[in-house]
């Protein structure tokens, strides 16, 4: 596990229990799209994210970043799952070549919410899958049915 937690994301892991009395287990700061993500106790997630999502605005105006939170799970797909969400995760594949593991989507409207605006979403499950379970994601990709229901759309 390559986690080593600096000070300023110790701070800012401080700063989120002392606003919302949730505790997180981790924090990444991402420059590359101006955010903190913050990695919550299970069970956590709803006082964490506050009613109607007021205690994320409240850190985003102290900390001057975007928030965006993830459950943790000693489970590594349902980790990649709580990554992922709202989209439906259907399973994660291991690609022969490569070694990196796909994700697997359930709906092709799915595919362009999981990697996210300019590849946010994708390389917010590279860096936190990395960190938490050394392994690699590699793409998103939608379930062998899915993609045949696609192909005879199109047809």
């Amino acid at each position: 596990m390559d986690r080593n937690i600096g000070f300023k994301e110790r701070r800012y892991i401080e700063e989120l229990r002392i606003l919302t009395r949730s505790v997180a287990v981790d924090c990444l700061i991402d420059d590359r799209f101006d955010r903190v993500i913050y990695v919550i106790k299970p069970g956590d997630m709803g006082l964490a994210i506050g009613k109607k999502g007021e205690n994320i605005r409240k850190m985003q105006k102290v900390l001057g970043r975007r928030i965006e939170m993830v459950e943790y799970a000693e489970d590594e797909e349902t980790f990649i799952a709580n990554i992922f969400r709202p989209v439906e995760v259907a399973g994660v594949s291991i690609d022969e070549e490569s070694g990196k593991m796909n994700v697997v989507v359930c709906r092709k409207t799915d595919l362009g919410i999981a990697i996210g605006k300019g590849g946010s979403t994708i390389e917010k499950a590279r860096m936190l899958v990395k960190r938490f379970f050394s392994d690699e994601i590699g793409d998103v990709v939608l379930t062998p049915a899915a993609a045949a229901e696609g192909e005879e759309e199109e047809a």
